[in-house]
């Protein structure tokens, strides 16, 4: 297990083809896609293709989304975390985007934001990032949230696969700001 960060209640660690069965049930529930597009995934074969896809972007470029574990009961909780955006999202690449996915039962519970600012302590601190940005269905009115929370800052809107989304952005200085004193 490759530990990358704790918060107070969770650990985020590298994901692992172990992870494969709560992966599966995370991405295969409708109502976790309903906001990415609608296109749960079928099969443990997926499942197996996305984790290595995450493991290759930890070779390549040091980060990806992480598996969010509870401290108590050691369950998996969904994957949180940051991931450098290969490919133009708003006319954006080469960002490193800010992300959560939650297993349905973990919803409401402050999984997101307490796992979302473990993120953005670890891109800042540990990383020394510059900026980190973070995107969201306009529609998704809990993601909105917990990005508004954690004090990223709404600049624009954009259309992704024709769903208008939110673009936020965080730099390293107005983070620093936010979280003097804290």
């Amino acid at each position: 297990m490759t530990l990358i960060f704790e918060t107070p209640r969770f650990i985020a660690r590298q994901l692992e083809l172990s992870d494969r069965h709560d992966m599966f049930r995370l991405d295969s529930d409708p109502e976790v896609h309903q906001y990415l597009g609608n296109n749960p995934i079928q099969s443990i074969e997926e499942v197996d293709a996305i984790i290595r896809s995450i493991q290759d972007q930890y070779a390549r470029l040091g980060v990806g989304r992480l598996a969010i574990i509870d401290k108590v009961t050691d369950e998996f909780m969904g994957w949180a975390g940051l991931k450098k955006l290969e490919t133009p999202y708003n006319n954006q690449v080469n960002v490193y985007d800010l992300g959560y996915r939650l297993l349905q039962q973990h919803w409401g519970k402050g999984v997101a934001t307490e796992t979302a600012r473990g993120s953005l302590a670890y891109g800042f601190d540990q990383l020394q990032l510059d900026k980190i940005t973070a995107m969201a269905d306009c529609a998704n009115k809990g993601s909105n949230q917990v990005l508004i929370k954690v004090g990223m800052q709404l600049t624009e809107t954009f259309m992704l696969d024709g769903v208008l989304h939110n673009w936020y952005e965080l730099d390293k200085d107005t983070y620093r700001q936010q979280t003097a004193g804290v």
